[in-house]
């Protein structure tokens, strides 16, 4: 199998996900990259991140998909948390200390749940 690489590109969009304490979106990425690569590329790495278990993505209230920093995944994605999308400034945020409980009807298997709460944040809600 070819190794891949780690481009300046994948390593930006790493870092910018990393420090970064709210979720971002496709677009928030292509405005902080400044043009270093086009939205193609961006979306590629995206994947690339996904499926390497860096990065996690889900859609919010507004059906934009986000992309947020993994917790101990690899391959394998378990994301068991909250996300929570503020109607002031518009940021997302991964709430881990909630864990949703499901019960379904017997017989149901769940492969992925999303669970995107709206609202104000507590930076806005305080201001």
């Amino acid at each position: 199998m070819k190794q891949k690489r780690n481009t300046q590109a994948k390593t930006e969009i790493i870092n910018l996900i990393d420090s970064s304490e709210k979720a971002l979106s496709h677009s928030d990425i292509q405005i902080k990259l400044d043009g270093l690569c086009n939205r193609v590329t961006i979306y590629r790495v995206l994947d690339r991140l996904e499926e390497e278990g860096l990065i996690h993505k889900f859609v919010n209230v507004d059906g934009v998909i986000n992309f947020a920093k993994c917790k101990n995944c690899s391959t394998k994605h378990i994301h068991d948390h909250l996300h929570f999308n503020c109607e002031v400034c518009n940021s997302v945020t991964c709430i881990e200390q909630v864990i949703p409980k499901m019960n379904l009807p017997k017989n149901y298997i769940v492969h992925q749940y999303n669970y995107v709460l709206s609202g104000i944040c507590d930076k806005c809600s305080t201001k």
